[in-house]
């Protein structure tokens, strides 16, 4: 798969969790859902500024072994999520549904894609130590 079509299939398995399950919007229900071992899934907006709202979910996901996946624009995926603002992160806390679908991605996460994450986490710890370099001014 690649990553527009991980992108799509991230979306749609939000609107069906939505509609036919239970999901947690935003950052601070993601982290709890995430604290708690409630989310099966957790989708991450790609273009979150500053980074670091959201550079804490990953880590989170590792620690509790739950996937996560990135999605490109936080518009699609607040829309997605039935919300009329942007949304940085979404937990898929009961899968409805989208039980299939979630399967579906979370095997194709498989190599490929845990490789993508890994680039993109290399990609934000460069940019964090280019800003944290920085003189304050």
């Amino acid at each position: 798969m690649d990553e527009k079509q991980i992108n799509d299939l991230a979306l749609d398995i939000v609107e069906i969790a939505r509609t036919t399950g239970k999901i947690r919007k935003g950052t601070n229900e993601t982290t709890k859902a995430i604290e708690r071992g409630q989310a099966k899934l957790v989708i991450i907006a790609k273009d979150v500024n500053p980074k670091e709202i959201v550079m804490h979910l990953p880590l989170l996901c590792k620690e509790k072994k739950i996937p996560f996946v990135y999605v490109e624009k936080k518009a699609d995926l607040g829309a997605a999520a039935g919300l009329d603002v942007s949304a940085s992160a979404v937990a898929i806390v009961e899968e409805g549904e989208a039980k299939s679908k979630i399967e579906e991605l979370v095997s194709s996460l498989g190599q490929e894609a845990q490789e993508r994450q890994k680039e993109q986490e290399r990609l934000d710890d460069q940019e964090n130590t280019k800003k944290s370099k920085e003189p304050e001014k």
